[in-house]
């Protein structure tokens, strides 16, 4: 199989993983990668055609240049996503970066709308989650579509060098080394939001201490680690990953 046909069946894969897991809804949202040693970059596609994020096939994904044009054509009854530009102006700033994702999970938007905080009330639970809430990660102020190279800009100062960025009144955007670990901070970011919310119908959730939040380092350096090949996720990514794509039916990783 070569690298462009592995990146369009891992793309759509997630795509549909996602959808299933309830991070998005219908045709809202879209995950890229980058082509190794390329300006280019592979995208799921927008339009009448499409299935929406669950549905989401190899055929949907497209290739693009970082202007947000297509390589080789479109597929007919498809088109670049009009919020393109969330991907490629942080790859553009951002080498390091192989894969962005942009979905709209329910719950971490309400969180945005209210200006309540993400707070790391939680450990050994879920060190992934506890990991992304310690990074504090920015929001977006606007809830307009990022639909010009000027507002991919704006967006991409303000998630800045990190993995996650919420969006006011929208959704989140992550980026990561590979498609796989974009996911999985995606998957962990809702799962923060989600006990944060369900935690404030008990009671008044506080953060785990200092002491906590130190002797767990170790644990979430480890699930940050990356793959031996850029674009490629680390084991424990995959570990991860492989058991989401298993509940969902979606096979192995």
């Amino acid at each position: 199989m070569s690298i462009e046909d592995n990146l369009r069946i891992r793309i759509a894969r997630a795509c549909r993983v996602l959808g299933k897991q309830e991070l998005t809804r219908a045709l809202r949202g879209h995950i890229s990668a980058r082509i190794p040693g390329t300006n280019r970059i592979f995208i799921r596609a927008r339009g009448p055609a499409e299935n929406g994020v669950r549905y989401t096939t190899e055929d949907e994904v497209v290739e693009i240049d970082l202007d947000g044009e297509p390589v080789a054509g479109m597929p007919k009854g498809l088109r670049t996503p009009s919020e393109v530009y969330i991907h490629t102006e942080i790859f553009r700033a951002r080498p390091e970066v192989n894969a962005v994702l942009h979905l709209h999970p329910p719950t971490v938007v309400l969180f945005t709308v209210t200006g309540t905080p993400l707070l790391p009330i939680y450990g050994a639970y879920d060190p992934q989650g506890l990991g992304i809430a310690l990074e504090d990660p920015p929001v977006f102020d606007s809830s307009v579509l990022i639909n010009t190279p000027e507002l991919g800009r704006q967006l991409m100062a303000t998630i800045g060098a990190k993995r996650a960025c919420l969006m006011r009144g929208h959704g989140i955007t992550t980026a990561a080394d590979s498609i796989e670990e974009a996911s999985v901070i995606a998957l962990g970011l809702n799962e923060l939001a989600t006990m944060n919310y369900q935690a404030r119908l008990l009671g008044d959730p506080q953060p785990i201490s200092q002491g906590d939040r130190e002797a767990l380092k170790p644990a979430i350096k480890r699930l940050a680690e990356k793959g031996a090949v850029p674009g490629e996720p680390g084991d424990s990514v995959v570990a991860e990953w492989r058991y989401y794509c298993r509940v969902t039916g979606e096979g192995d990783a």
